[in-house]
């Protein structure tokens, strides 16, 4: 079988699918590789490495996707792309099927077979396959470097002969894979940090961090997680409550970096105009959830814009900012992912379509969109 890593054609995507390791790795399961020249750049792998690797680099994506049974990416396929995929090819990639649907159709059109590696199951064999666990923890810690670079202060306590420096506040919203991270980089530099969730798995986590868990505990906060580990809608009275004690945290603050998402739906709107306006002047926001609406309704996707007094960072793909680890550990989540798919020698592929895995991640198969979220 050949499996294709083509460039990114994304604006601002820097990684790519496959490192030289993992084409190693393919190679010893009986498969041929072919990476289009350049697909690496981004994160600083050369054409050469993956040569040496015993992958075939090849010119343009036409000559990178006309055989493949497999195609690796990042991020979903340009339009003009589909037409260069062969029916029946396997297709695996951060595919945005909730942000586009009409994706799907088009995939089935082409006769690909889709899998959606954000929809992994968040079941015990599959931590090793799931990309957003893996994206997101780069994206954390990224979240709190971009916001040391633009506050005008130091972050740890300092003590000199001229006088004592106080230490930055940092609140993070959201305590998932990304906002962990967060707390964990922001201790590390020596912050007094404070988190918020509403699940009550984060209270134990933040506190284990070192960090203050901020949040109103009552009943509802205490249903409010969904068997698979996402935080659940919150009812209005519920939002009001934590509102207004988010509200009276938050003008302390130095740095607030917002992580919250619920799959498929916008970010829910976690501070307020009122809030930045409650903040000190030189304070800092990251919103990490800007590419589905934004924690914060001021964020600008792409940009750093300054209202209030405060700086909001609405920057894209963080973990492409972090291109040659993020690669890696993708690439590494999408072996883990196709090595048990891949039948010894590398000869085809043998795929138990009634897998929880494969039932998660299918979007559409045989011409067909066959995903439940998306019939």
């Amino acid at each position: 079988m050949l499996i294709a890593i083509p460039k990114e054609r994304r604006p601002q995507e820097t990684r790519v699918a496959a490192t030289p390791d993992t084409v190693k790795k393919f190679k010893a399961l009986g498969c041929d590789v072919v990476v289009e020249a350049g697909a690496g750049a981004g994160a600083k792998v050369a054409d050469q490495l993956y040569a040496d690797a015993g992958a075939q680099v090849a010119g343009s994506a036409a000559d990178v996707l006309k055989d493949a049974d497999i195609v690796l990416k990042v991020a979903r396929p340009m339009d003009d792309e589909l037409p260069l995929f062969k029916r029946g090819a396997m297709l695996a990639a951060i595919l945005a099927p909730y942000a586009n649907k009409a994706d799907a159709a088009k995939y089935a059109a082409q006769g690909i077979n889709a899998f959606a590696m954000e929809f992994m199951p968040r079941i015990t064999r599959a931590q090793s396959m799931d990309v957003l666990s893996s994206q997101a923890n780069l994206a954390g810690y990224k979240a709190v470097i971009d916001a040391a670079a633009q506050f005008n202060r130091a972050f740890p306590m300092m003590m000199t002969a001229a006088g004592t420096i106080a230490p930055a506040r940092v609140m993070v919203f959201g305590a998932g894979v990304a906002g962990l991270q967060a707390i964990a980089t922001a201790k590390r530099l020596g912050a007094i940090v404070s988190a918020t969730d509403v699940r009550p798995a984060a209270k134990e986590q933040v506190e284990s961090l070192g960090g203050t868990f901020v949040a109103v505990i009552d009943e509802e906060f205490k249903q409010a997680e969904t068997a698979a580990g996402y935080a659940k809608p919150m009812s209005a009275e519920y939002q009001a409550k934590q509102a207004a004690l988010v509200a009276d945290t938050i003008k302390k603050q130095d740095i607030a970096i917002t992580t919250a998402l619920i799959p498929g739906r916008p970010a829910p709107v976690l501070i307020t105009e009122d809030m930045v306006k409650s903040m000190k002047p030189g304070s800092v926001i990251v919103d990490l959830a800007v590419e589905q609406g934004g924690n914060c309704p001021l964020s600008k996707a792409g940009e750093i814009v300054d209202v209030h007094g405060v700086t909001i960072m609405g920057l894209l793909n963080l973990p492409g900012r972090l291109a040659t680890d993020a690669t890696s550990l993708y690439a590494r989540n999408l072996l883990n992912f196709l090595t048990p798919l891949i039948e010894k020698g590398g000869k085809s592929l043998k795929i138990d379509w009634e897998d929880e895995i494969i039932k998660g991640t299918c979007l559409t198969k045989d011409g067909a969109v066959i995903h439940p979220a998306l019939q």
